[in-house]
């Protein structure tokens, strides 16, 4: 069964607890087939009927408030209509600040899509995911039966197999995860900058829903669903695939993302932004992250406005940046 949606609340405001500096009301939630309810927002399109739907998935530690507020402006005042749910463990879902699960997350995203697709026939559907997000969005898209999108965007994607970190390293974070389950780490541990803007950067801090302190168990369940999507991407993906990365982002090892990306087929196009990190809906450059996304979700095949992917597709070659 999936995702049940009432379509005729589709707009209608669930008053709940809010979060962030001006995310809307929540909608109708998402309803699994095992009753879990999962907050969702919508961001209608300007002018009535939208041209295309955009579900987008947040990453560790977010929710569905948050990580669009900066960009999701540009996308509705071009006639895109944007959808995002707290996913399982995240922001106002069950069980928030616990790993629930890779495959329940999955599973999740592959019946919003479905319910999507039902309540918006004949209208363009895309998948975003950020950072974890585009982790799930990957085994989202490469699960059995196809999945009924027109296009998958990874902004940033988590690509980090049990293979790149190590036997050593594997198995020490198994033994903590399973001895100390509940031992949390500060999520901004690391000394790594996420972003150049610092306004976003301080509205992650007064955010009561973004996750602050994580749990080991559940940075485990992290490795899990990051190992399991870089398996899949020699498969992946059925539908026309957009990879946008920063070329600061250090929250993934640029080496790393590089090797993952290399065992994809051909067709997936890479856009690099020099000036980006890993928040690239909310870094400096977001302007240009945002025009390329619409160009690429009007013409899957054109070239980008900004050049980036002729610099992806340079870097992905080996010349060019680290790693």
């Amino acid at each position: 069964m999936g995702f049940r949606l009432d379509t005729a609340q589709l707009s209608t405001p669930v008053p709940r607890g809010e979060a962030g500096d001006s995310a809307p009301p929540f909608a109708a939630p998402f309803q699994g087939d095992d009753g879990v309810l999962l907050p969702r927002r919508v961001w209608p399109a300007e002018g009535g009927q939208p041209r295309a739907i955009l579900l987008a998935l947040h990453g560790f530690n977010e929710h569905s408030g948050n990580f669009l507020l900066d960009s999701v402006g540009t996308l509705t005042a071009a006639g895109i209509e944007v959808q995002a749910y707290d996913q399982r463990g995240f922001g106002q879902a069950p069980a928030r600040g616990y790993w629930p699960g890779t495959d329940a997350m999955v599973a999740d995203a592959r019946a919003a899509i479905r319910a999507l697709r039902a309540a918006h026939p004949g209208v363009p559907l895309f998948l975003m995911g950020e950072s974890m997000g585009a982790a799930v969005a990957v085994l989202a898209a490469t699960g059995e039966p196809v999945p009924p999108l027109d296009g998958l965007v990874l902004l940033a994607p988590a690509f980090w197999s049990r293979a790149a970190i190590g036997p050593v390293g594997v198995g020490l974070f198994w033994t903590l995860a399973h001895s100390m389950p509940a031992m949390a780490f500060p999520a901004a541990a690391g000394g790594i900058t996420a972003s150049d803007n610092t306004d976003a950067l301080r509205r992650n801090g007064r955010d009561p829903l973004v996750i602050k302190q994580t749990r080991i168990d559940a940075a485990w369940g992290l490795l899990d669903v990051m190992d399991r999507a870089s398996a899949a991407l020699p498969r992946c993906c059925a539908m026309p695939v957009l990879i946008m990365q920063g070329e600061k982002d250090s929250v993934v090892p640029p080496g790393v993302t590089r090797e993952s990306l290399r065992r994809m087929p051909p067709g997936p196009r890479l856009a690099r932004y020099r000036d980006g990190y890993h928040l690239l809906l909310r870094d400096k450059v977001r302007q240009v992250v945002t025009a390329d996304l619409l160009a690429w979700m009007t013409s899957p095949l054109a070239p980008l406005p900004s050049g980036a992917d002729q610099t992806g597709a340079s870097w992905l070659a080996g010349h060019g940046g680290p790693g």
